[in-house]
């Protein structure tokens, strides 16, 4: 039966090595399989997210975007530069060095917490009362044993059959994290959170950037009042060309660049590109764990389907983050590793889904957590908003980032904020304290009457929680 545990982990994303190091906290007997490695091909934890997401791209966005600032920010400081240059070499270099203390920091964190660690594919053998997992790691097959099972094995890309990803000309997200120079004209299919961040590095970068839409909405999971200011800044302030309604249907690949056809509102379309990033979106990552054979079930998409609290068809197992139900966000996923690490351990709680936060990390920044404007109304929820604009915020003005709006919706007879939507500079950091209101159930007068440090950015939640009680001060 192989070594004896109370809990399996099968994945070490952020939801997987969360839910790992906080079982072995609480005292239970934890192993955690991860199959990811490096380019070294070393084992690399941290999932997706560490090793080709949220880390890396983060990285890449913060050094186009300094370098952008060197290019055209500085001027109106009176600070004159000449001769910037760019050595994509060095910034995909501080990219990786990031990346790999960052996957170190995870392996160290499993070495302190005692948290064992096996590298390799976990499928299972058994999903009985206990449950027999086999590990495969190349030749190298291995089964253990353990009283509870969390599959935390994240998500993939969406694979497009006419557009296959040769890692050439044709990349994923993970082969648009490393052009060893800016294409001149990049083509990227999907606009959503994927194709527009890294969309905008390589536009930064220097890069023409096309991207082709199915859906005739822009960021139709935003606000439309962000997104609509999204959409202007975006195209007309940065030059990105975004292209709604296209539907990519073929490509043919030659020497120097790739042609693809679309179908628009028009008719059908061609497009030349050096390079084509497909970014349709991410799909979970259930084929290989042998889910069928012990009874799990999964949907027609291939989520595997829990209850409220995660807990799969069979009663020792659960699933969380990106392979199970809910927005795929690397948050949301931690939040579910440690709710259902407690649960195990005989503990009672809670994920709150209403308050997950979303963000964007383009310049300027988008961010949002509860209900949209344009839901309220579909739902018929008499409702309050208050907007306010950071051109009017002392902070953005020093900073020279005036672009964009904070915005509070709240019950028209309850005052209890309902959403709370941001563009503008820094936006992800101020989501915190309306995440924080929204879960104690504040009400927009709680924010109002909160002292904010002035000038900071925060006063523009402030002032826009003001402007729904219909008192801004400064606008």
């Amino acid at each position: 039966m192989g070594e004896i545990y109370d809990v399996a982990v099968i994945g070490a994303g952020p939801g997987g090595y969360v839910a790992a190091i906080r079982c072995a906290q609480l005292g239970l007997k934890t192993v955690c399989i991860d199959a990811w490695t490096n380019a070294a091909c070393k084992p690399a934890l941290g999932g997706t997210c560490l090793n080709v997401g949220c880390i890396p791209s983060k990285a890449l966005l913060e050094s186009s975007e300094q370098y952008a600032h060197v290019q055209h920010g500085l001027g109106e400081h009176g600070i004159a530069v000449q001769g910037a240059s760019l050595d994509i070499g060095r910034m995909l270099a501080r990219k990786d060095k990031i990346v790999d203390k960052s996957t170190a920091g995870i392996a160290f964190l499993f070495r302190k917490n005692k948290v064992d660690s096996k590298a390799g594919t976990g499928r299972f053998v058994s999903g009985g009362e206990p449950c027999v997992l086999e590990v495969v790691n190349g030749n190298a097959r291995e089964q253990i044993t353990a009283r509870f099972v969390i599959i935390a094995t994240g998500s993939l890309p969406v694979a497009l059959p006419a557009f296959p990803v040769d890692g050439k000309r044709v990349v994923d997200n993970a082969g648009a994290l490393d052009f060893k120079e800016p294409p001149k004209r990049l083509g990227i299919l999907g606009a959503g959170v994927i194709g527009l961040e890294l969309g905008s590095v390589w536009r930064r970068l220097g890069s023409e950037g096309t991207l082709f839409e199915p859906l005739p909405t822009f960021l139709a999971m935003a606000d439309s009042q962000v997104a609509a200011e999204a959409w202007k800044l975006f195209t007309k302030a940065q030059g990105l060309t975004i292209k709604l309604g296209a539907k990519p249907t073929s490509m043919q690949i030659g020497k120097t660049g790739v042609r693809i056809e679309y179908q628009d509102s028009v008719g059908v379309q061609h497009y030349e590109c050096d390079q084509l990033l497909v970014a349709a979106g991410r799909v979970p990552n259930t084929a290989g764990i042998n889910a069928e054979a012990v009874g799990l079930k999964r949907d027609a998409r291939g989520f595997i389907e829990v209850n409220d609290h995660c807990r799969t068809a069979l009663p020792n197992v659960y699933a969380i983050g990106d392979c199970v139900r809910g927005p795929m966000l690397a948050h949301k996923a931690s939040e579910e590793g440690l709710a259902v690490a407690e649960r195990i351990a005989g503990q009672q709680p809670e994920v709150n889904y209403d308050t997950i936060p979303s963000v964007i990390y383009t310049a300027p920044e988008i961010a949002w957590v509860g209900q949209t404007e344009q839901a309220l109304k579909t739902a018929g929820t008499a409702f309050r908003k208050g907007v306010f604009w950071f051109m009017a915020n002392g902070r953005a003005q020093a900073l020279g980032e005036t672009q964009g709006f904070v915005k509070v919706l709240a019950d028209d007879r309850t005052d209890r904020i309902l959403g709370v939507h941001m563009i503008g500079p820094r936006v992800s950091e101020l989501l915190g304290e309306a995440v924080v209101a929204m879960e104690f159930a504040a009400a927009a007068e709680d924010l109002a009457r909160i002292c904010h440090a002035h000038p900071t950015l925060s006063e523009a939640l402030h002032e826009a929680a003001l402007a729904a009680l219909g008192r801004p001060l400064n606008q």
